[in-house]
């Protein structure tokens, strides 16, 4: 059987989204409790993450025209690795991290624990490590978690980061242009 690089760079791809999601899984966490969720998007399910990209940036707001340059990464991407923390509360008896004086009364306030955006941070890169030794492109975007907290992929309020990937000659994530006006 022949496979061709465009076959053989996908499967890569796919294998290396797979061993992002196992280090993200298997990264520490607070406590040893496991909130964090992870999912992989190629196809048409990227494309909507970017369509949604671009919705937001067109709202007009300033802050946010950079989503138009995130979501043509995004475009470019061979797929995008999700991950995401779960709502979850340490219940440390000392601590304040977060700013509040206790679990209940940062919950109560609806604030989110410091110890779950933590191991978020901490799985991301546990993650791209993991694609830097598969030797795949990829760029952590704030814009794409955004996103797709917004397509409510779960039940609950999670918090996600995307990290799109890519095995190209050139990294499409590298020279990446300023950003661009609305459309």
């Amino acid at each position: 059987m022949r496979y061709d690089s465009d076959e053989m760079e996908r499967q890569a791809i796919l294998a290396a989204a797979a061993r992002m999601c196992a280090a993200a899984r298997t990264a520490p966490k607070a406590k040893g409790a496991d909130n964090i969720l992870t999912m992989v998007l190629t196809g048409e399910e990227k494309a909507a993450l970017a369509a949604k990209m671009r919705e937001i940036a067109d709202t007009g707001n300033p802050a946010v025209q950079f989503f138009y340059r995130d979501a043509d990464n995004v475009d470019k991407a061979q797929a995008i690795v999700l991950i995401g923390a779960k709502p979850a509360r340490a219940g440390l008896k000392v601590c304040g991290f977060c700013g509040f004086d206790s679990c209940a009364s940062a919950e109560k306030a609806g604030a989110r624990c410091a110890f779950n955006m933590i191991d978020l941070g901490i799985a991301i890169g546990s993650a791209v490590s993991v694609a830097a030794d598969c030797r795949v492109d990829s760029r952590v975007l704030y814009s794409a978690g955004k996103a797709a907290q917004l397509m409510e992929y779960e039940d609950f309020d999670v918090v996600w980061q995307g990290i799109p990937i890519a095995a190209y000659g050139k990294s499409p994530f590298f020279d990446r242009k300023p950003k661009q006006e609305a459309r």
